[in-house]
């Protein structure tokens, strides 16, 4: 939420393994659109969004990015076995959605827990 928060885990070498799963939206507002506003889309596109990668490295992070499960895996091993922080850029499909999810108001018994599809 922070870009600044990269440069305190550069200086201090906080062995945090930052993730982002990046679909080019604001992933969770698109799904909550999608699925309880009947998918009446509104300012969710992040597509001027920066190159999270280069945006690590210019902190002094090292940046990983995979677009496909067997990248995911090779950076991911990488990352683990990297001292220090990293960051690593999952890129994914811009209709990917996340479960469970919990909807605005509702208790942990309304949770939706995945979408049937055929």
């Amino acid at each position: 939420m922070c870009a600044q928060e990269l440069a305190v885990c550069a200086i201090h070498r906080i062995p945090v393994k930052i993730v982002v799963i990046n679909n080019g939206t604001l992933g969770m507002i698109k799904q909550w659109q999608e699925l309880i506003y009947d998918g009446r889309f509104s300012h969710i596109d992040l597509s001027g969004s920066p190159d999270f990668v280069k945006l690590a490295e210019a902190y002094g992070v090292l940046g990983l990015r995979a677009d496909n499960p067997e990248d995911a895996e090779r950076v991911w091993a990488k990352a683990l076995l990297t001292p220090g922080p990293v960051l690593i850029d999952f890129i994914v499909s811009k209709d990917e959605l996340v479960y469970p999810m919990i909807p605005q108001g509702k208790a942990l018994s309304d949770m939706i827990l995945g979408e049937k599809r055929p």
